[in-house]
């Protein structure tokens, strides 16, 4: 992992690249591919923050926040969410930082906008990202969104 990582806004000249993009064959039943995040992207147009995991000038991975969906509408206490919606590093570059890199930036961006608290959904079990996720400090809440577990991590404020 190099010291020139960002966070990219997916444009013309990078769709191609970030299409591209793929996760090990026996990951594919954990995360949907970056084409399915983008149209998803699409239709909840500002709720959506599709990004690019940049290396220098090199698409390494995508992450894609949301910000302030309520997970249950229908429930009275329900309260509006934000936090990491896909994380998909490509398969020749997993295990250097770079999903560590993206999900601090998504929580900084949630700070930004005055949030408390990140929440992400994972396909359970031992293949899962569990172990990923509890080593940045998410805690399962015990909830499930679809077959997915929900889990949380409470942020530091914002230095002002």
């Amino acid at each position: 992992m190099s010291s020139a990582l960002s966070l990219a806004r997916i444009t013309p000249d990078t769709i191609d690249a970030a299409l591209a993009l793929k996760v090990r064959p026996d990951q594919e039943a954990l995360v949907a591919p970056v084409a399915t995040s983008l149209a998803e992207a699409y239709a909840h147009g500002d709720t959506a923050w599709p990004r690019l995991i940049m290396d220098g000038e090199r698409p390494v991975g995508f992450v894609m926040a949301f910000f302030d969906i309520g997970f249950n509408p229908e429930q009275p206490d329900d309260r509006p969410r934000s936090g990491l919606w896909r994380l998909l590093v490509d398969a020749d570059r997993q295990r250097g930082g770079y999903g560590r890199f993206a999900v601090e930036q998504v929580c900084a961006e949630i700070r930004r906008r005055g949030g408390t608290r990140a929440t992400v959904t994972y396909v359970p079990g031992p293949e899962g990202p569990a172990a990923f996720y509890t080593g940045l400090g998410f805690r399962p809440t015990g909830e499930t969104s679809g077959d997915q577990t929900v889990a949380e991590l409470e942020l530091e404020p914002a230095v002002r």
